[in-house]
Parts: structure tokens; C-alpha cells; sequence
């Protein structure tokens, strides 16, 4: 059985490469739009607005243009699809034993929330922002509380997106995952055991990485594991 199994398609990779990068563009050029310490260095006030403006409305770009990709499709609806296992792995957190009752599909309820609020939160941003670019219906809409949402947004962003960074650096078998599309057999069955169609009964403890290559595969059942979940 190999070593690796496939995880991400080169298409799920880039949309999620591609839309980091926009919003590290929006973050860095807000910070240069509104502290002032950092304006006053940066200076070119049009041209950092104009990035800010354009990385925005192309945030959501790349998960449309990842639509054409059946992969990522497939994920869209994994992580559309909240189960009785995903509320079970929600109970489980306050549970002393860090593995009990965490069996997951492809992606956990964790993940799943994490993917619906960022999908409002990107939407609420695009609108708020969109009014504040072009000013339409600021007529009905007072511009005082389209600003309010926006910053609340963005400050909100910023803390989730750095924790969701934090999470990524304490785990470096997810982090090799999404950089080249596959992740040890071993990590897989202990952390989305319902994706290889397997259930644990103790802890598996995930081996030292020892940088070998060997061969992603596709994992067993998968797309079964993860609907009767």
C-alpha cells in the first residue's frame, strides 16, 4: 500500500494559492490605507488604493474559475454537507481525550465552518466595498455604516485568517499537503479516518517525516466514506 495518498488536485492548490495571495494584498495595502505610520512611509496613497480596490474584487476569481475543476467541485460539496459525524466531532472538543470521538471525512467540522464563514465574510467585504468604491445606493444605505461593516470586517479577517495561519504551522503534514497534494497515509487515518473509509480504535501517532517520495495514491472509498458520514 503507498506511503502517500492524494489529497488536492493542482487546480484546489492554485485557486488557494491564488486567493492567499489577494488577500494578503488587501491586508498589507489596507494597513498602508489606514495607520497612519505606515501611509505616511509608503506614501503613493492612489496607487495603494487602486491595489486594495482590484485585489478585492478579484478575491473570489479564483474559487469561480477552480469551479471548472471537478476536484474541487467535489470538495465544495464535502464541505457543503454538515453531518451527525461533524456535530459529534464538535461535541468531542470538549472531551479531555483529544481523539475521542475526532473522526472525520476529507475535511472536519472545523473546516467546514471555517469555509462558510469565509465565503460571507469575502461577499460581505465585495459588497461593503463595492459601494464604497462606487457610492451607488449610499443614498439609502448610510455611508457611516457601510464603513462601520467594512473595517469590523477586516479586522475580524485578519484574526480569523491568523489563526487559520497558526493552525497550518503547528501541523506540517496539512501544510505539505496543500503545497504538493499529498500527505501521509498514516496522518490521513488519524485525522480524516472517514476519508480512507477506516476507524481507528486508539491513536495513531504520526511518524517523523523523513522526507521520502514515495507515490501518492488515491485514498480507498473516499467520496463513500465521506457521504455515509
Amino acid at each position: 500500500m503507498p506511503e502517500r495518498v492524494l489529497r488536492f488536485s493542482p487546480a484546489e492548490r492554485a485557486v488557494h494559492r491564488a486567493t492567499g495571495l489577494l488577500f494578503l494584498v488587501c491586508l498589507l495595502t489596507a494597513v498602508a490605507l489606514y495607520v497612519v505610520p505606515v501611509a505616511q512611509l509608503v506614501g503613493r496613497r492612489l496607487v495603494v488604493e487602486t491595489l486594495h480596490e482590484w485585489s478585492g474584487i478579484l478575491l473570489p476569481v479564483p474559487a469561480l474559475l477552480g469551479l471548472w475543476s471537478g476536484p474541487f467541485r467535489a470538495d465544495l460539496r464535502r464541505l457543503d454537507r454538515f453531518t451527525p459525524q461533524d456535530r459529534r466531532w464538535l461535541a468531542s472538543l470538549r472531551s479531555p481525550d483529544p481523539h475521542r470521538g475526532r473522526l472525520a471525512g476529507k475535511f472536519n467540522a472545523g473546516q467546514k465552518l471555517w469555509a462558510a464563514w469565509l465565503a460571507g465574510a469575502v461577499l460581505v467585504m465585495l459588497g461593503t466595498g463595492l459601494l464604497l468604491w462606487f457610492k451607488f445606493a449610499l443614498g439609502l444605505v448610510p455611508r457611516a455604516g457601510v464603513v462601520l461593516v467594512h473595517d469590523a470586517g477586516a479586522y475580524a479577517l485578519a484574526v480569523v485568517v491568523a489563526g487559520h495561519v497558526l493552525k497550518a504551522l503547528a501541523d506540517p503534514e496539512a501544510r505539505r499537503g496543500m503545497r504538493t497534494g499529498s500527505v501521509r497515509r498514516s496522518w490521513a487515518a488519524r485525522e480524516h479516518a472517514l476519508w480512507l473509509g477506516q476507524k481507528p480504535k486508539s491513536p495513531i501517532p504520526p511518524p517523523p517525516y523523513d522526507g521520502g517520495s514515495s507515490s501518492p495514491s488515491a485514498p480507498h472509498a473516499s467520496q463513500a466514506a465521506d457521504d455515509a458520514a
